[in-house]
Parts: C-alpha cells; sequence; structure tokens
C-alpha cells in the first residue's frame, strides 16, 4: 500500500504541467501592456536571469524655489499632463536653520502652482489669487482657511485632475489638504477642495473625509479608471500617533492606509498595505498612481525614513533635542556627510533633524492593498554633494510625466522629480530625473543567458510586442507554449526571429506560417530566453 501511494505520488507530480503552479488559474490580459514590477504572471526564472531594479538617471535642475514666499522647506509636488501643458503644484515654505536651531515660522505656508509646455522647463505664473506682503504677484493657488470647525494646511497639497468621465465640471480638478482641528488638539483630518480651472479652489465639504490617520505629509487619492472608484492613501503610525486622544505622540513606524470611494467623500474598504516579502519599514509618503501605459497597475515610489549613524538602532527615533553629548555619539560616517555644520544645527531643535536620511523606491499592486515593495533603493541620495544625504532628500513628486527624450531621436521617456537642498540654505532645488517607458525593473540575463516562464495566460490581439535592450551580441528569443510546457507549433524557440536592439516596441517575428490569433482565447505560456540583454515589458495587440 505504501509503495503504490509513492508511485501514485510520483505520477502525479511528472504529470503536473510546472511544479507549483496552480493549472486551473488563467490570467486573462488580453491586450494590456504588463511589465515586471511583481510577480503575478511569473512562473519561474531559470538560467543566470534575475530582476535588475533599474534607477532614474540625474538631469537638470528643474526648478528652484526661490521666491520670496517659498524657500528651503517646498516639498510634496503634484504633476500632470493636462491637455497641451504640464501642471505643477507644491508646498512653499522656509525652514531657517541657525545655530539655535530650526526655525519654521519665517513665513506661512501656501501650495504654489507652475507650468509647463515640455515637462522639462517651467515657469510661475503670476496669478494674483492670494497676498504675500502686500503683493499679489505670486504663484500661490492656496492658503490657509477655516473649513467647519478645521484649519486646511496648504503646505502639504496633493493635487490632480479627476479623470471620472463623471466629475462635474466645477469638480474637474480636486486636492486633499490636511487640516488641524481646533487649537491644542494636534489630531489631524483630511479636506477635499475642488476647482474647475485648477487654479481658483472652494472646499468640497465643510466635514473632513477622512479622520482615522497621521496625515503629517502628503495624503494623496484618485479615479481609478480600471476599477471605476476613487482610491486614497494616507500617512498612519502603526502603534498611533497621539496621548490622550490630542497630545500628538507617534509610535511605531510611519506605514500607509487605503480607502476606496465611489463619490469621493464617503470612504470604504479601508485597510493597511500589505507587501508580499519586505519587512516593516518607515514610508514617509506613498506616491501612488495608476501607471499610464499600463493603467491596471498602481505603481508608487514611497520615501523611505531611516535615521543612521548612532548606537541607538534603526528603530529608535531620537526626537529629543541634539545635546553636545549626544552628537558626540554620532559615527564617522554620519559626520562625513554634507552639510555638517547644518546637519549639527538642525538636531538642535530634534536630534533626528540631523540624523535621518530619506529616499524613494518602488512598489507596485494590482487591487490597491497587496503590494510588492523592492527593498533596494530605487533613487538613492547618490553621490555626496551640498544639499543631499539629509531628511527630506529625493522626496519624489508624485507622479513621473512622459517627456519627449534630450537625445536626438530617441523615444520619449520618463520624467521624475525630487527634491534636493532642504534644509539648506534660502531655497531647496527640484531636480529631474530620467528613466526608459516602462523602465523600472527588467528581467535581466548575462551573455551566459537565462529564461523566464509566465504562468498561463489568455490575450487577445495578432501580435507581440516587447520593450528590451540587449548589447550588440545578446539577444531575445521567444516560444509560445501550451499548459503541459510544451512548444505550439509555429511558435517554438527555433520558429523565432533573433531579436537584438534597444527599442521601446519590436514585434516577435515567427517564421512559420501560424497566425497569432488562432491562440486568441486560448491558455498559453510565455517562455523568454535572454542573453545579454533586459527585457521591460510585453503587450499582445492587433
Amino acid at each position: 500500500m505504501s509503495l503504490s501511494l509513492r508511485t501514485a505520488a510520483l505520477i502525479l507530480l511528472l504529470a503536473s504541467p510546472v511544479a507549483g503552479q496552480d493549472v486551473h488559474e488563467v490570467h486573462q490580459i488580453g491586450s494590456r501592456r504588463e511589465l515586471f514590477v511583481d510577480g503575478t504572471l511569473i512562473d519561474r526564472v531559470s538560467g543566470k536571469a534575475d530582476f535588475r531594479l533599474q534607477h532614474p538617471v540625474p538631469q537638470e535642475i528643474a526648478m528652484e524655489h526661490n521666491e520670496p514666499w517659498e524657500g528651503s522647506g517646498c516639498i510634496y509636488h503634484s504633476v500632470f499632463k493636462d491637455g497641451d501643458r504640464f501642471r505643477m503644484y507644491y508646498a512653499g515654505g522656509h525652514l531657517n536653520v541657525t545655530p539655535k536651531g530650526v526655525d519654521a515660522g519665517t513665513h506661512g505656508l501656501f501650495c504654489c502652482y507652475a507650468e509647463s509646455e515640455d515637462g522639462i522647463h517651467w515657469k510661475k505664473p503670476q496669478l494674483g489669487l492670494h497676498e504675500f506682503k502686500g503683493s499679489t504677484a505670486n504663484n500661490i493657488v492656496m492658503v490657509r482657511q477655516q473649513v467647519g470647525d478645521s484649519t486646511s494646511e496648504p503646505g502639504e497639497p496633493a493635487v490632480f485632475k479627476d479623470e471620472n468621465p463623471e466629475a462635474p465640471a466645477d469638480a474637474r480638478y480636486k486636492a486633499l489638504l490636511p487640516a488641524n482641528r481646533a487649537p491644542g488638539d494636534s489630531r489631524r483630518v483630511l479636506l477635499a477642495f475642488k476647482s474647475p480651472d485648477g487654479l481658483h479652489w472652494s472646499p468640497m465639504s465643510n466635514k473632513p473625509i477622512l479622520n482615522d490617520g497621521a496625515f503629517d505629509s502628503q495624503n494623496l487619492a484618485f479615479w481609478d479608471p480600471v476599477q471605476k472608484h476613487y482610491r486614497a492613501y494616507w500617512r498612519y503610525f502603526t502603534n498611533g500617533g497621539h496621548d490622550s486622544e490630542t497630545v500628538w505622540n507617534p509610535q511605531g513606524h510611519r506605514a500607509i492606509r487605503t480607502a476606496t470611494s465611489k463619490d469621493f467623500l464617503n470612504s470604504t474598504d479601508q485597510a493597511d498595505l500589505q507587501y508580499e516579502d519586505s519587512p516593516s519599514e518607515q514610508l514617509y509618503t506613498n506616491v501612488v498612481h495608476p501607471y499610464d501605459r499600463a493603467s491596471h497597475l498602481l505603481i508608487g515610489f514611497p520615501m523611505r525614513y531611516v535615521e543612521r549613524g548612532h548606537q541607538d538602532g534603526s528603530d529608535h527615533e531620537a526626537r529629543d533635542v541634539g545635546t553636545p553629548e549626544r552628537l558626540k555619539k554620532w559615527s564617522s560616517s554620519l559626520k562625513a556627510l554634507p552639510d555638517a555644520e547644518n546637519r549639527q544645527w538642525r538636531a538642535k531643535s530634534s536630534e533626528r533633524y540631523g540624523r535621518a536620511i530619506t529616499e524613494g523606491l518602488l512598489m507596485a499592486s494590482r487591487d490597491g492593498v497587496k503590494f510588492k515593495r523592492w527593498n533596494e533603493g530605487f533613487l538613492r541620495p547618490g553621490i555626496e554633494r551640498d544639499g543631499t544625504w539629509n531628511y527630506g532628500h529625493q522626496a519624489i513628486a508624485w507622479r513621473p510625466i512622459e517627456t519627449r527624450s534630450m537625445l536626438a531621436g530617441a523615444p520619449n521617456e520618463l520624467s521624475f522629480f525630487a527634491v534636493e537642498g532642504y534644509w539648506t540654505g534660502r531655497s531647496d532645488l527640484l531636480r529631474r530625473y530620467t528613466l526608459r517607458l516602462d523602465g523600472f525593473v527588467s528581467v535581466n540575463a548575462p551573455m551566459s543567458g537565462g529564461e523566464l516562464l509566465t504562468k498561463p495566460i489568455s490575450f487577445t490581439g495578432n501580435q507581440l510586442s516587447l520593450n528590451f535592450a540587449t548589447s550588440a551580441a545578446g539577444s531575445v528569443f521567444v516560444e509560445l507554449q501550451d499548459e503541459a510546457g510544451k512548444p505550439i507549433p509555429g511558435f517554438s524557440l527555433g520558429d523565432c526571429e533573433e531579436l537584438f536592439g534597444d527599442t521601446l516596441e519590436r514585434t516577435v517575428v515567427w517564421t512559420s506560417t501560424a497566425e497569432l490569433r488562432s491562440l486568441v482565447g486560448k491558455s498559453v505560456r510565455i517562455r523568454f530566453v535572454l542573453r545579454d540583454a533586459d527585457l521591460f515589458s510585453f503587450q499582445f495587440h492587433d
């Protein structure tokens, strides 16, 4: 009996199409573009193939926040394309750092506006909407105002154009601002604002749309075109943010919470974000949005917050004043970072202001709650120079936009924007970074070769296009298999023409007379074979 059971088990194992594969699940991808930012469609990689996190390339300074109403505390940028122009919104503020510490009250906090024809060169229009020191010749679009029982905080804005086709004309543009409940009550809420033109703003309601969170940074929402609802993401602390309800005393890690809404004002399905294989870390902001070229994928660029260079350990937060005795215990690496004197001055207000370092990460989700978060830095602090390696550095703007390449003849690329020079001098800077379209993560293999095999999928279309890059000697081959792992006649590796080059879209050619359309609606798997190559995305289409 025992032998019979073992024999039966062996037969079942050998009969299984692919070890570990759920043979009943077929992923319906239709004609969607698919990226490699998560493992949903991946069965296995073999040989020397692996997933490689890519990194944005630094370019020019896109903007200096040097107006009198701006300064070294400008952060939380929102960027999007709107017709024939690009819009940008951001916090206008100044952090005056002196030998005595930090003064954040040099002037008020504002939401400011800039625009661009190409997404690369930006200007700040004089709007004449709000007064600053007796003049309305500025680009301020929102100031503090009383909304019901709360006072809005325009220095932490998230602004977007509502793509919901049913959005009313007077609410085509929307914004979320945190708000202070009342004097002496440090608990915050989140308020919703609307605008017909992106410049003139008014509250959507006298009541907050969310009240269960910390809301002490950029908290955002958007219309999900695939799920047909609004989704919000905001900041909270894992062990609570207040003592006796009204005293701000955050405990645990900075983390991200989400909810959905049909009308933008009333939310349901509140949940804390979950991560597949990532440790609990301090995530300051989230910067989540549907990726324009694959809107079923929600991609985020959260800002990782870490305190370094002290024996207290990575989870300790040095909120107290940085005394000379404490600063003496800083490690040599922390002391060697840029702007050492400014760093020590900041620590006199709170030691963490001097110790904290931030950078951008990458994460992706298909349901809005469960995310694949890449644990390695996506936008690292980079080579040490003035204004870098500090608290607030590499805060990525919400969200990347598609712009022309500065390389003549090259295709469009993604432009990211990130803060540097925070805390330092009279103004901070917004630097532009670029990345290949779809180029967040690649399947990479060296010259010795590697393969990737997908789970069973079902598609529509009569062509398969790839976004890939090889060396002069590298190559990509593609094979289509049935569920059992058997090459489909006419679509085997031997039938596939060798692909090489560096392109955003090239059609796979099989030399047989078989038509790809004959496989539409059937369950197939894709086998990619790479040598000295990177594969970024694929798409079936007509």
